[in-house]
């Protein structure tokens, strides 16, 4: 692959390095009341702009034929918004004792609650050949209910060590998430042949939007001259973001290839990617909301930052391995089923 080809494929990660990297050399054009006015334009227009794109993206057709498959989507749910925010906290009350950064810390649990990914999951979902369908529904479903249950997350495991009130953050949320999805959602329906004639690049629009909200969370931070980051504790977040990743997609592996679990192979790999990915593009938004006028909001971010790259990169890397293990499962699947249907005749 050429250089051209590896940029245009990796743009996203390399634009929040450069994002970051504008934040630390010009900080004054991204902070509150500065030039780009990040109060109104990120708060509001950015992370409505995001919900509506989504709103407009996800195909309701989709996700109702996803419907019927109950216990997988109920298994991925649980998984990924109620057993991996446990977890978190009970791995970080051990951490606790340690000299890593604290606000990294509170980093880790926020990525615990945060809902799975509209984009990622599926891709890489779809790369493997598995339930593409069940992946599709699991990400816009557990968007949908991050929403509500995110919030919900945050304030039970951190407490409200945000300013806003808890009616506060609801409302905001209303206005900038559910009104946008569900305006996206009709219009969709209304203009359906015309958005397919058009292919327009929702991922794209929502990903430079994105950059949008990064660098001015980044540019807060370096205009406050009180926050420093060690890169010991950088290093150490890293390590257990990567662990944390592999750790659950081989728990999420053998709990769905039991024997008693039921489902087939293409179930078990939408079951890994989307119970372990968690979503950037509805976290960032979210953290703006649920920790607005934090001085440590960028500190926070940082290992859900880490956490996106870092998921599509060991995806990526694994889609041959988990490829391979599900084309020889099913064929030696089929042939026990052959072997049954021989029998009884």
């Amino acid at each position: 692959m050429g250089l051209f080809e590896r940029v245009r494929k990796e743009w996203f990660i390399i634009g929040i390095v450069l994002v970051i990297t504008f934040a630390k050399l010009e900080p004054s054009i991204g902070v509150k009341g500065g030039p780009l006015k990040p109060e109104i334009t990120i708060t509001y227009v950015a992370v409505t702009l995001i919900f509506f794109n989504s709103g407009l993206s996800l195909k309701t057709e989709e996700l109702t034929s996803a419907l019927m498959h109950v216990r997988l989507h109920l298994f991925v749910q649980i998984f990924t918004l109620v057993f991996f925010p446990a977890a978190t906290w009970l791995f970080l009350q051990f951490l606790a004792f340690t000299t890593i950064n604290k606000w990294l810390l509170i980093g880790l649990q926020t990525v615990g609650c945060m809902p799975p990914p509209v984009s990622s999951a599926v891709i890489l979902t779809k790369a493997v050949g598995g339930n593409e369908a069940a992946a599709i529904f699991n990400s816009a479903f557990g968007s949908f209910l991050g929403i509500i249950v995110t919030p919900l997350l945050l304030l039970f495991f951190l407490g409200s060590s945000s300013s806003v009130p808890f009616s506060s953050i609801f409302s905001q949320l209303f206005m900038t998430v559910v009104v946008p999805l569900i305006i996206g959602q009709i219009v969709q329906r209304y203009s359906k042949e015309w958005l397919e004639r058009k292919k327009l690049p929702f991922g794209t629009i929502s990903s430079c939007v994105l950059l949008m909200i990064i660098y001015t969370t980044f540019c807060d931070t370096f205009s406050n001259p009180t926050i420093d980051l060690d890169k010991f504790s950088l290093i150490v977040v890293i390590l257990i973001i990567f662990s944390i990743q592999l750790g659950f997609m081989l728990l999420t592996f053998l709990f769905s290839t039991g024997k008693k679990s039921g489902f087939t192979p293409a179930d078990t790999v939408a079951i890994m990617f989307c119970a372990t990915h968690k979503s950037l593009t509805l976290g960032i938004p979210m953290m703006k909301i649920v920790f607005a006028g934090h001085e440590h909001l960028s500190l926070i971010s940082i290992p859900l930052l880490i956490y996106h790259p870092t998921q599509i990169l060991l995806g990526s890397v694994l889609v041959h391995s988990i490829k391979s293990w599900m084309v020889t499962r099913q064929k030696a699947m089929k042939l026990i089923r052959d072997e049954t249907i021989m029998t009884k005749i």
